[in-house]
């Protein structure tokens, strides 16, 4: 299939487009200037391919329409049966026509429900030369919340299916109050005395505990933390994961895992000495080595694994490998085979699917390999947990709250355990914007929304189960996903995808009954390219927005930030765009201008930066939030507009205020330019001062004048 040149192109044709309808994939859309965009048939042909279709010929195309048509009418229950509590819902059951039925559900707590049959008539279906009917039932409203089985039986045929019930709507008031602020900071970048090159989650629970009994901070909201490759390179964005299951045991605090100390004294001096090595990094600028810092704590875990744990630590661990099931053997097994084969690209094929005997077989074969992976991720769930407990203990009202990212590395171990419902041949991206004019390829596979939903969404709550395990909230990058990702077919340039639908109110439901269960909130980042009717949607289910200073606009304008919305997490900035005081000085412009990402001239891009620096200079001295005699121009200055940008945030209705962490130091560089890779340093960029020295975390628990302002502003 030839890659277009340009976005207009031929156009969908009406069968294409009736077979893109019925697989939710968009064949036209607004952008977010407000100009409509068509799709051209190139694109939905490739993207219809990734689903696993055929649209090779009108035949094949009316084909699989036939296909989609009958596939419900073929199975006796539905794949899973999603509701919310409160609300009465209807189930379909397949019989042969005219023939009797039941259906009842086993509840979670072990009890029968029998369900009642309604009058509802459907017109029979012929299936195969065979009629088909359909038999209603009743979902009672009054079910409880939980994950329960599905039961039908007609003349010896018999099915089940999950039920999903989920709360009406999520509570944050209750969990956060009238209003929480809390820093924002990259966990790598923050480091201590006693990191060992890269902050950890000691690092971590210190800034939660100080912040929280000191300051009067009720959260942390933190980076992904989740794995990366145990074999170098490892992939420094927190945004291209592995898994977003299981946790980066990069993160852990050596001598924090209780084995250490069963280390002989000559091992424990060997990993001393690794340490110190790794500690001097801690006072320089210089980029993040995250390859240096692995290779030394893995080379200190191997040693502690293989000390061995008492009888006590033993059972633990043995129960989190139960709990964990077959999700954890899979992850740990991808890891085993990455340490044996290197980069899934040099694997033998018999290695491609976790299924295969000759996996099972190496994973009989290295035992040992697998089992300290699943070790990695015990010792890491238990210093998280540890973590959220300081984060409480200090006060907090909500605590760590951790970030789940878009999607996964395409060599990953979900993208090798998870084949079966991510779709191949496409990545996800984003479509152009102002920030981004030619389009994003984050080269990350999205799930197949017709597989997640066969496979009855249980990836999906596996995943959100996990991370949620010991979090008071969780912040979800891009949750636009839940409703529609932009696919972009491989070898096409960004801006040449479209967007595909999800069944986002089951998505959402499964997403809502997972955090009710941790007793946790949920921070969706509604940003981009976005209907206003997925902002309600989120809003009526209790799941918090989001509201970026620089972003808030309406016709070119400034919203006043007055008159943003309440249930939203607000900040001045965001880990995409430079410090507040980088931007000020126009970094964003500068690194697009440098790096080739600008559409337009770097001179109008600098006046358009003057103008949006002028509008909010204007609206902060009409509130009293800046002073009129500030000259924006000099170091003072920033300082002030710096602090008076944080007053403008906690002016707002807001019920989460945030504030960067690089912010409070005077720090100026992005962690991340989007729509780069190899071309800006993107996630190694230690947390600096304003001199572009390094700042430790004692230095910031120490105080500063700058720290002590922003804290004043947004309390």
């Amino acid at each position: 299939m030839s890659v277009p040149e340009a976005p207009e192109w031929a156009p969908v044709p009406d069968d294409l487009a009736l077979l893109a309808e019925a697989y939710g994939v968009a064949t036209d859309y607004w952008d977010q200037s407000g100009t409509f965009v068509r799709v051209g048939a190139v694109t939905v042909a490739a993207v219809l391919t990734a689903l696993g279709l055929d649209v090779s010929s009108s035949e094949s195309i009316e084909a699989a329409l036939e296909e989609k048509r009958l596939r419900d009418w073929r199975r006796m229950l539905p794949p899973v049966y999603v509701t919310r509590q409160g609300q009465d819902g209807r189930v379909w059951v397949h019989v042969s026509d005219g023939k009797p039925v039941r259906a009842w559900l086993d509840l979670e707590d072990g009890a029968r429900l029998d369900l009642d049959q309604m009058e509802f008539w459907v017109d029979p279906v012929i299936v195969d030369g065979a009629a088909v009917g359909e038999a209603s039932f009743r979902m009672p409203g009054d079910l409880p919340l939980g994950w329960h089985t599905l039961h039908a039986e007609s003349e010896g045929t018999a099915a089940t299916a999950p039920v999903v019930v989920a709360p009406q709507r999520l509570d944050p008031e209750a969990i956060a109050g009238d209003r929480q602020w809390g820093l924002m900071t990259q966990v790598y970048a923050m480091r201590s005395t006693r990191s060992w090159g890269l902050g950890d989650l000691r690092d971590l629970a210190d800034l939660a505990a100080w912040s929280g009994r000191d300051l009067g901070a009720g959260f942390v909201l933190i980076n992904p933390l989740h794995a990366a490759s145990p074999v170098p390179p490892m992939s420094p964005s927190p945004y291209l994961p592995v898994t977003r299951r299981f946790a980066n045991p990069m993160y852990l605090r050596i001598e924090d895992v209780p084995e250490y100390a069963r280390l002989s004294p000559a091992v424990a001096e060997r990993v001393e000495v690794l340490a110190d090595q790794l500690r001097r990094l801690d006072l320089t600028a210089d980029l993040l080595d995250r390859d240096a810092v692995w290779a030394a704590k893995r080379t200190a875990l191997e040693a502690i694994h293989a000390a061995g744990m008492s009888d006590e630590r033993a059972r633990a661990y043995r129960d989190f490998v139960d709990a964990q099931g077959s999700g954890l053997v899979d992850f740990a097994t991808w890891c085993a085979i990455s340490d044996v084969h290197g980069q899934p690209a040099d694997w033998p094929d018999d290695l491609g699917h976790p299924a295969l005997e000759a996996v099972v077989a190496f994973r009989g074969e290295q035992s040992g390999r697998v089992d300290f992976h699943m070790w990695l991720q015990w010792l890491i769930d238990d210093q998280l947990a540890t973590t959220q407990h300081a984060a409480r203990e200090a006060g907090m009202a909500i605590g760590v709250m951790h970030d789940l990212a878009v999607g996964v590395h395409p060599e990953g171990s979900d993208a090798w355990a998870l084949q079966d419902v991510l779709a191949r041949g496409v990545s996800v991206g984003a479509p152009p914007d102002m920030y981004n004019q030619m389009g994003q390829d984050w080269s990350q596979p999205p799930w197949r929304p017709d597989a997640l939903a066969e496979a009855a969404f249980v990836p999906f709550r596996d995943m959100l189960r996990t991370v949620l395990g010991h979090a008071g909230g969780l912040r979800i990058d891009h949750v636009l996903g839940l409703f529609r990702l932009w696919w972009v077919p491989q070898g096409f340039p960004a801006y040449a995808g479209t967007f595909v639908r999800f069944d986002y109110d089951a998505m959402l439901s499964v997403l809502m009954l997972e955090a009710h269960r941790a007793g946790a909130l949920v921070v969706g980042e509604d940003l981009g390219t976005m209907e206003p009717w997925v902002q309600v949607a989120l809003a009526e289910r209790g799941i918090l927005g989001t509201s970026v200073l620089w972003f808030e606009t309406m016709d070119g304008a400034i919203k006043d930030p007055t008159g943003w919305r309440r249930d939203v997490l607000a900040s001045v900035t965001v880990h995409d765009l430079p410090p507040t005081a980088g931007y000020l000085r126009d970094e964003h412009v500068r690194i697009r201008a440098e790096l080739g990402l600008l559409t337009t001239p770097a001179e109008d891009e600098r006046a358009n930066a003057d103008r949006e620096r002028q509008a909010w200079a204007d609206v902060l001295r009409q509130h009293g939030w800046l002073g009129w005699d500030v000259d924006l121009g000099t170091d003072e200055g920033l300082e002030e507009f710096t602090v008076a940008l944080h007053r403008a945030v906690a002016g707002s209705p807001a019920r989460l205020v945030g504030v960067s962490l690089p912010d409070a130091v005077g720090d100026r560089r992005a962690q991340n330019q989007p729509g780069t890779d190899q071309e800006y340093p993107n996630w190694r960029v230690p947390l600096t001062d304003a001199t572009g020295s390094a700042v430790t975390l004692d230095a910031v628990v120490a105080g500063s004048d700058l720290l002590r302002r922003l804290v004043s502003a947004v309390r």
